[in-house]
């Protein structure tokens, strides 16, 4: 069982072991997904999160054995790409690959420090009299252009992946989870609005997105405010159209 630790936390390898061989029996559960599971625990008294990613079917696993990086390697290496280039995520701690004798992956583990946030984006996005809304949308862009600007392309950029702490001065700090799917590069214009796609932004929250990014990237906001509710509505759609597909087929 394969274990990377950042060097901050290199002394705790055995009780990082440990956590991970109790996992199923202890801690606090988050998320209790199909594919992947979610606990908090203490690590020693440093309160983490431990994602584990259930053994991936045959193909998969000699993907992610040969080929790919595993969930969790992507999780610890982005978090690390992330914090070096100053966009807050949960602290990385450690990386976990447990594999057979032949070497393929049968599950995994990404320990990360645990945050106690006070929204999510989701929550924003789907009450209108949220309080200060238009406010938070406004950092949230200058959030986003930051990491444009680091060259990070958020492919899991969406309402639950952005976890959200009101400061004392009236600003908000955002943190990304979920991290295993990003790719690293120099973002056009068009991209960068289409990264916003899956925040199922209002029309008035396109407004309110494109203005603020128009202000910090010198591209006119009419043109953003197009580019943004055109790629907005794109998606809304395509979901839309998968939503109802399913519910025909589920009804034969």
């Amino acid at each position: 069982m394969p274990i990377i630790i950042h060097s901050k936390y290199k002394n705790k390898e055995e009780a990082i072991l440990q956590l991970v061989a109790n996992f199923f029996n202890e801690g606090d559960m988050i998320v209790a997904g199909a594919r992947n599971t979610i606990k908090s625990n203490f690590l020693d008294d440093k309160k983490v999160n431990i994602k584990f990613f259930q053994k991936p079917g045959l193909f998969k696993s000699i993907i992610y054995s040969f080929f790919r990086s595993t969930k969790a390697k992507r999780s610890f290496d982005y978090a690390n790409y992330l914090t070096e280039h100053h966009i807050l995520t949960p602290f990385p701690i450690a990386y976990i690959e447990n594999r057979n004798g032949l070497g393929l992956l049968k599950d995994s583990y990404y320990i990360s420090e645990q945050i106690d946030y006070d929204f999510t984006i989701r929550e924003l996005i789907h009450d209108p009299l949220f309080p200060e809304r238009n406010v938070i949308l406004e950092q949230f862009a200058e959030f986003t252009f930051k990491m444009h600007e680091a060259k990070i392309n958020f492919l899991d950029h969406s309402p639950g992946n952005t976890l959200v702490i009101k400061k004392a001065d009236g600003k908000y700090d955002f943190y990304l989870i979920d991290l295993n799917r990003m790719n690293f590069k120099k973002l056009s214009i068009e991209e960068r609005m289409d990264n916003f796609k899956k925040m199922w932004l209002s029309k008035t929250m396109v407004k309110v997105i494109a203005k603020a990014y128009a202000k910090l990237s010198n591209e006119p906001e009419e043109k953003l405010h197009i580019i943004l509710l055109e790629k907005t509505i794109q998606f809304k759609r395509k979901i839309t159209k998968k939503k109802y597909l399913k519910r025909k087929i589920g009804r034969k």
